[in-house]
């Protein structure tokens, strides 16, 4: 399994009002286990629900470092993974709200809501980081969308249910919250590639013309 680096360091927010600052995350169960060393030797287990908030660790973070534009790191890791960006803003709108440090109830973290063991798969170390998380999830949807020969319903039924339940089912799983998040992303991108269109046939409106008298013409420079 992949071991996330010192400067990818964490703090876990309880609810109790205590913190943990650990190294690496993964879901067991009910808990969610934090390794709070870099050796992955030493962990405690925690509740996933009494987990808060989860914030990066300021103190290994450069003081220099420059903050990372969601829409930047969108634009390449769709580039990267050929994929629309408008596609990946809706993928992230339905699942995070674009919060860097959303934390679902089953612990899935970031923009994209990667799981622990999807996300150390995926190699990546900080799912809170914008551009790992992102680069994560846009290769992790492409992959998916070349499993299901570009079917998209499939391949967004599969990233929020997992593939073993959209192949058990042959498409959608008959799940509620499935449903609504397939239909929910469809909609918002169907949407923006309604108003792309509308947009590109706008009509231009003509330039305004100057009447102008025959003397006045007289006076104009000629065309070169």
């Amino acid at each position: 399994m992949a071991v996330a680096s010192a400067h990818a360091a964490q703090i876990a927010l309880l609810r109790n009002g205590f913190s943990i600052r650990y190294e690496r995350s993964t879901v067991v169960g009910p808990a969610t286990r934090l390794y709070t060393n870099s050796a992955n030797d030493t962990y405690v287990d925690v509740p996933t629900e009494e987990i808060q908030e989860v914030q990066p660790d300021a103190s290994t973070t450069p003081a220099n470092a420059p903050p990372q534009q969601i829409p930047d790191v969108v634009n390449s890791a769709s580039n990267r993974y050929h994929l629309d960006p408008d596609l990946v803003n809706s993928v992230i709108r339905a699942e995070s709200g674009f919060n860097p440090k959303a934390l679902s109830p089953k612990g899935a973290q970031g923009l994209m809501q990667l799981m622990p063991q999807t996300a150390t798969n995926l190699g990546v170390g900080n799912a809170y980081d914008p551009g790992a998380n992102v680069d994560g999830g846009a290769r992790y949807l492409r992959e998916l969308l070349e499993r299901y020969d570009f079917d998209l319903v499939k391949a967004l039924a599969a990233y929020n249910a997992g593939p073993l339940r959209v192949e058990q089912y042959h498409g959608v799983p008959p799940y509620r919250e499935t449903q609504a998040y397939v239909s929910k992303i469809v909609r918002d991108f169907n949407r923006k590639k309604v108003a792309e269109r509308k947009a590109a046939h706008k009509p231009t409106k003509p330039a305004a013309v100057k009447r102008v008298s025959l003397a006045e013409a007289s006076q104009q420079p000629l065309a070169h």
